[in-house]
């Protein structure tokens, strides 16, 4: 019998088996931002225990409330500061140089096919893009990651979901995974990974397999993954030049991380795309979706783009192809927030950061912030945020906002009339 890509990673990585079910697995990356690994910190110093196991394999960000708002945030960020620097953390980026964690690191070559990575953030899904078994942990897990280099895991059986046929015009990776989402369910991947394949996945850019990944766990999934291939190849060629002769051996090597032909699958699900529309949701959970046809007119207040999930350059281009020429309503306020620095200086390179201003956006710094209501655009009570963003939780952005997720294309159709708006139908 063959083996998933997930099952392929945790075979390689096995360092313990204590109870049947139960495997230990070796980490190559334990990364860790402002928000989580202060806990952690002040536990294992608690416990006598202030080590790492790696100064090289653990990566760490100020990147949710930055630049700090208040002053817990400011003794959050302090404790992850001091703690980065007392370890000498190879990569730790501070005010300045940090960016949304699930963007700056792949951004960094920080994440490889085959590779096992843990966070204490649940959106940590994103990276298995590349080929590689990333998780969301709590505390503990994330304790031990820091001080041994190991997680245990129970290994997750794997829904395949084939994408096939092609994206129409103005339809976008988010839109494929809001549908997904919505017919799987938020618990319809409970412990499971999900598995993209199929010749839209083959298509899409790394950015936009990120996109699809990040949301996995709004299925209730553990991880996202997509198999590594030439695209995969371009992303990281800067990072493994000096590996390989040429990009094909490069390809050729990731194709051990291939799930088998004839791997077992929990379920397979096959959806044929070509007609899909775009997507939104409603109500407050990230299966409420539905076509964009059935939304529009909902009248909105903020606009937020930005995030892990839709904040890369393409996201930001997606956006700017729309606004290009047009102003937002005088209804609503845009936020934008590119996910790194250097997504920021591509974006001004390009003229897109002047689209943005000269439609009305607010354009800030790379940040989390307003994604789980802390900074940079919470809403108040009642106010609705048309955002490209990966939860509508009820008060998520803001206690008793709402907040619609869609693509930056639909976000920034929105922004202009000021109510949900297929961008396909602007003129």
């Amino acid at each position: 019998m063959g083996k998933t890509i997930a099952e392929k990673i945790f075979a390689s990585h096995l360092r313990d088996e204590p109870f049947s079910g139960t495997k230990v697995l070796d980490l190559d990356r334990v990364l860790c931002h402002e928000i989580t690994t202060p806990i952690a910190i002040a536990d294992l110093e608690w416990r006598g225990k202030d080590r790492v196991f790696d100064k090289e394999k653990i990566k760490a960000v100020i990147d949710h409330v930055t630049p700090s708002k208040d002053t817990k945030t400011a003794i959050q960020a302090k404790m992850l500061r001091d703690w980065a620097r007392r370890h000498e953390i190879t990569d730790f980026f501070d005010v300045g140089h940090n960016g949304v964690c699930h963007a700056l690191f792949p951004e960094k070559g920080f994440i490889r096919p085959g590779f096992t990575a843990i966070m204490g953030d649940s959106h940590t899904c994103t990276h298995g893009a590349f080929g590689a078994f990333a998780a969301g942990v709590g505390t503990t897990d994330l304790e031990v990651g820091i001080l041994k280099g190991v997680c245990a895991f129970r290994e997750p059986a794997t829904i395949r979901v084939n994408l096939n046929g092609a994206l129409s015009d103005g339809v976008f990776a988010k839109d494929v995974i809001l549908y997904v989402i919505g017919q799987l369910g938020v618990n319809g991947a409970t412990d499971r990974v999900i598995e993209f394949a199929g010749p839209v996945v083959d298509a899409m850019s790394m950015e936009s397999r990120m996109t699809l990944c990040n949301m996995a766990i709004e299925a209730g999934g553990t991880c996202g993954i997509c198999m590594p291939d030439e695209v995969t190849v371009d992303y990281l060629w800067p990072f493994i030049q000096d590996e390989y002769a040429d990009k094909a051996a490069a390809a050729a090597d990731f194709k051990k991380w291939h799930s088998d032909a004839d791997a077992s699958y929990d379920q397979v699900l096959d959806f044929n795309i070509s007609t899909l529309e775009p997507h939104v949701t409603y109500g407050y959970k990230p299966d409420c979706v539905k076509p964009v046809s059935e939304m529009a007119g909902a009248p909105v207040d903020q606009i937020y783009i930005g995030t892990c999930t839709n904040g890369r350059i393409e996201d930001l281009r997606e956006a700017a192809a729309i606004l290009k020429g047009r102003r937002i309503a005088d209804t609503v306020r845009g936020i934008v927030s590119p996910a790194t620095p250097k997504i920021f200086r591509d974006a001004l390179a390009e003229g897109i950061i002047q689209i943005f201003m000269d439609a009305g956006f607010c354009v800030t710094n790379p940040t989390c912030g307003a994604c789980l209501g802390m900074s940079n655009g919470v809403l108040a009570e009642g106010e609705v945020c048309a955002s490209t963003s990966n939860r509508n939780f009820n008060g998520r952005m803001g206690k008793g906002g709402m907040v619609h997720l869609m693509s930056p294309a639909t976000a920034a159709a929105t922004a202009i009339t000021g109510k949900i708006t297929d961008a396909r139908t602007l003129k």
